[in-house]
């Protein structure tokens, strides 16, 4: 999940760059870099495998690390409007919150496990979160510990979030204050406007051509992960199958790719308020910043 933690004013209207470019690379001392959120525009919250969260400058110097009160690994990551660092404990139940290095616990869970959190814009938390069988799924909103708003089911009581083999799932919300969740056993984005009515599924961009379609299969295939927005509502994800950036408009239109930066295994997204992005490859454990609009 990704989120500005100090408050700014958004870039004027920033168009996409043809060639994005890598700015600045990152090592980590994970074994595996898996999630990112920006504290500001030269800090960056980061986790790995294993139970310290660390902050790093765009220097690659650490500039402090936090262990979850538990032990566990976190489940993700977020920065409060505020600054603080809030993560979400799986094994635990819990949603926690730093600081000034104390740890604060918000949000205690029974019979469902928090596996994504997200800041919202008005100091919410979005919360995705799985039932104990792994058989239901849903979207929560707190404001500290009471719970505001639940996106689980449609009008005809269909599921909207459906589990699936891994629920490996990603959330954010963007500036129109659209809920943001990318499911990657489902192969889709699937968006939802500020009252949690669907507003529509995002598969990956239509062939050009049926030749088109035909001839690089490869590039057909949609599995999600990383997702973020920028100051233009842009929607920018990661596809790990193809190792690609995919950018869509607030209304789930496909704009281009972020294809030449030589991503290894891509997963966690976050943008600051510049709208520079960095990505966390678990392949490489790097931490890239991108520039990608102008």
């Amino acid at each position: 999940m990704s989120t500005q933690g100090a408050e700014s004013s958004p870039p004027p209207g920033l168009s996409l760059m043809d060639e994005p470019q890598v700015i600045t690379e990152i090592d980590t001392y994970y074994g595996l870099l898996i999630g990112i959120t920006c504290l500001n525009d030269t800090e960056v919250w980061t986790r790995g495998n294993g139970k310290i969260m660390r902050l790093y400058n765009l220097h690659g110097k650490q500039v402090k690390s936090i262990e979850t009160k538990s032990g566990n690994d976190p489940g993700d990551i977020t920065v409060t409007r505020n600054g603080d660092l809030v993560y979400a404990d799986n094994k635990d139940r819990t949603v926690n919150i730093v600081k000034n290095k104390t740890i604060e616990m918000v949000i205690k869970l029974r019979k469902w496990k928090p596996d994504r959190v997200c800041s919202t814009s008005c100091g919410d938390l979005l919360v995705f979160m799985v039932s104990d069988d792994d058989k239901q799924a849903k979207v929560v909103r707190y404001s500290g510990s009471t719970e505001k708003q639940t996106i689980q089911y449609s009008d005809k009581r269909q599921p909207l979030l459906p589990s699936g083999d891994t629920n490996i799932k990603h959330i954010c919300e963007n500036r129109n204050q659209d809920v943001c969740v990318s499911d990657y056993d489902a192969g889709a984005v699937v968006v939802f406007d500020q009252a949690g009515k669907l507003r529509f599924r995002y598969t990956g961009p239509p062939p050009i051509t049926k030749e088109s379609a035909c001839s690089d299969p490869y590039k057909r295939t949609f599995l999600p992960a990383g997702i973020t927005t920028d100051s233009q509502s842009r929607i920018l994800i990661v596809n790990y199958h193809d190792q690609f950036i995919h950018i869509i408009d607030t209304d789930g239109r496909f704009l281009r790719y972020i294809d030449n930066c030589k991503f290894c295994a891509p997963w966690g997204l976050c943008v600051d308020s510049k709208d520079n992005l960095f990505v966390a490859e678990r392949g490489t454990r790097k931490l890239k910043k991108i520039r990608y609009c102008m």
